[in-house]
């Protein structure tokens, strides 16, 4: 590991724990950056494993509602009901993700795909911020087990890098009549099972392929993604109720903008 290398690697990092859980797409941020900084893992696991530091960072902060919710699950329908929710709101992703990630790297990682993306993800944020939508629920654990699958149909769209694992799942929340709060957490807990999930597969998958230098450079990021993670989901339920998402959906279209200009100009 030279310096350089340590440099980009936390200046990812930095991106993946920043991006991870607001509706900008952290995975479109992390190539984009790392396409104009020159860094380069192999079959891109440098981007994908560092999330586990965005993992505990999120089960860090939500540590004593995971630990209530386990304990009341034996005794409580209403525990069990929420935590069946998040697992069926897994279950398409993972089908999905399990059959095709290769492909998805292969043919979808592409600089040009992410700026179109992340553009049409931020008007949509905007459309949807800015639409009256009946709000039927104000509590995650009450929504439906057929809300939740829809859900998680929605966080399939994720796939394509740029348009953002919490933007989907937020907005296929809000469009079946969530508030903006809950959409937000419920995001944040399918976001643990989520994330685990690519993070095992791709770790499964590469291994072998990992030098004991990308071995380091990924310690690092994770160190720093979690730093950087922990701070993000402090803020961003508050952050949310009062302001909604305008400022993420102009942050999405100004960046995809800007990457538009930079691969026109260097290509």
């Amino acid at each position: 590991m030279d310096i350089a290398s340590i440099g980009k690697a936390v200046v990812l990092a930095l991106v993946e724990g920043a991006t991870e859980f607001i509706p900008v797409s952290s995975t479109g941020h992390q190539l984009l950056v790392g396409h104009f900084i020159g860094f380069q893992s192999p079959n891109n696991t440098f981007e994908v494993l560092i999330q586990l530091g965005a993992i505990l960072a999120i089960v860090g902060v939500y540590f004593r509602q995971l630990l209530d919710l386990l304990r009341r699950a034996p005794r409580d329908p209403g525990a069990r009901h929420f935590i069946l929710a998040i697992l069926i709101a897994f279950l398409p992703a993972a089908i999905i993700g399990g059959i095709f990630s290769k492909y998805i790297k292969y043919y979808l990682f592409n600089p040009w795909i992410i700026c179109s993306t992340l553009v049409a993800g931020g008007l949509v944020l905007l459309v949807i911020d800015e639409t009256e939508i009946e709000q039927k629920y104000d509590d995650v654990h009450e929504f439906s087990l057929p809300m939740a699958l829809k859900i998680g149909l929605f966080q399939c769209l994720a796939m394509i890098p740029g348009v953002s694992r919490s933007g989907a799942t937020i907005v296929g929340a809000m469009l079946m009549g969530s508030g903006k709060r809950a959409a937000t957490e419920f995001s944040f807990y399918l976001a643990m099972p989520t994330m685990a999930g690519a993070f095992a597969k791709d770790l499964l998958d590469n291994y072998k392929n990992l030098s004991r230098d990308d071995a380091g450079l990924i310690a690092i990021g994770f160190v720093v993604a979690f730093l950087s993670a922990l701070f993000v989901v402090r803020k961003l339920l508050a952050y949310v109720s009062r302001h909604g998402f305008a400022l993420f959906a102009w942050w999405r279209i100004l960046v995809g903008a800007a990457g538009f200009a930079g691969l026109i100009v260097f290509g």
